[in-house]
């Protein structure tokens, strides 16, 4: 293959472009050592070297630095090494590495975040937020049902945070906190079930 650019991102690091649409990065040390220049040929052979030696590793070593923050799902590991031009064989091997000690778990992941959010979010928006996350909706449909969102005693809370009065509160406000409600998740049928049963819960 024929490296097209190289692109300097810092005073110590560059990203290299080829001719079949490879990206990776190499400090200056690396370019030399594997006779990485703009416009030559890159064989095979030390294009799979650089892998081996450079890539796999500092891939790997990303992954753990990133999970030392907080848990991350697989995709939201995949998607910063691409963001660090980390090309998909060393992502691969990174994510196997992970997957292969439990370092990285979607249903673990899954579970302990309806654990943290269930009594703060909707079932609607805990969906929308795994999946953005990269889980399968009938994965988080199944843990879902292992622990139930207690949606309505969200409700409650909120109702009763923001002053409401059944009965007294006027039908705008009454209408604009069932608005702020819906914007969170819950459905209208459970906003104003709340409001009817409050303040007798």
């Amino acid at each position: 293959m024929e490296i097209v650019a190289i692109v300097p991102l810092d005073k110590r690091r560059s990203k290299v472009l080829t001719d079949e649409e490879l990206t990776f990065v190499l400090y200056r040390g690396e370019l030399r050592k594997y006779e990485v220049e703009e416009g030559g040929q890159l064989p095979s052979s030390v294009y799979d070297q650089i892998l081996r030696e450079v890539l796999f590793k500092r891939a790997k070593e990303r992954c753990l630095y990133l999970l030392k923050a907080r848990d991350r799902t697989e995709q939201e590991i995949r998607r910063k090494l691409r963001e660090g031009f980390y090309p998909e064989a060393a992502i691969d091997y990174a994510v196997g590495f992970l997957k292969e000690y439990r370092f990285v778990d979607d249903e673990n992941y899954g579970r302990n975040y309806i654990r943290v959010y269930g009594s703060r979010k909707s079932r609607k928006q805990i969906e929308f937020e795994l999946r953005d996350k990269g889980l399968d909706r009938e994965d988080i449909g199944r843990l879902l049902e292992e622990q139930p969102v207690d949606e309505r005693e969200q409700i409650l809370k909120h109702l009763r945070k923001k002053g409401y009065e059944k009965g007294v509160t006027p039908p705008k406000e009454r209408a604009r906190i069932a608005a702020s409600l819906a914007r969170k998740g819950f459905s209208f049928d459970e906003i104003y079930g709340a409001m009817e049963e409050y303040p007798d819960s």
